[in-house]
């Protein structure tokens, strides 16, 4: 018994059990691999990438201002925004993109799983999103966040791992 008269509790019983952490996958989800390939309008297609504008992030936010739901062109500031030393911000702006590039793909009859193909231009803009996030989510040491995207991108598409120039990320 304890000075104040209870019983002694045993104190790991009531701290939280850690969830297994997602571990890094090389080929797609064999799930997701039985779904439709999703390809988006061209009308979707972006032109915005982080050479825009030169070396003004100035010139890409403009771009990204007149171009909200481009998840391309937040992907491009992201890049950019990384280069400039700006971590969290390139960080939000890679979330952002991702988000507005899963809303395009559900919107398209995406179900959060299943082949998004690379090599169709107007996916690039979305795939690319994800890419900052993995990037973005490893330089903030986010090692969940940084597992999962990549696993997403191979999800999506394992050749747009090489394409954006993550292949030595996901080894």
């Amino acid at each position: 018994m304890s000075d104040n008269g209870q019983q002694p509790t045993d104190k790991s019983a009531e701290q939280p059990k850690e969830q297994p952490k997602e571990q890094l996958r090389h080929n797609r989800d064999l799930f997701g691999a039985e779904q439709p390939e999703v390809r988006l309008p061209e009308e979707l297609a972006t032109s915005i990438t982080a050479d825009d504008a030169g070396a003004s992030l100035e010139a890409l936010q403009s771009l990204v201002a007149a171009n909200l739901k481009d998840s391309g062109a937040w992907a491009a500031l992201a890049t950019r925004l990384l280069e400039a030393d700006q971590p969290v911000e390139a960080y939000a702006c890679a979330r952002t993109g991702y988000h507005r590039g899963l809303d395009a793909l559900r919107a398209n009859g995406w179900r959060g799983t299943g082949p998004v193909p690379w090599d169709h231009t107007p996916n690039q803009g979305v795939l690319r999103a994800i890419g900052a996030l993995v990037v973005t989510a490893h330089a903030l040491q986010e090692e969940d966040e940084f597992i999962r995207c990549l696993n997403l991108l191979h999800d999506c598409d394992p050749s747009a791992t090489d394409a954006l120039g993550l292949g030595h990320l996901a080894s």
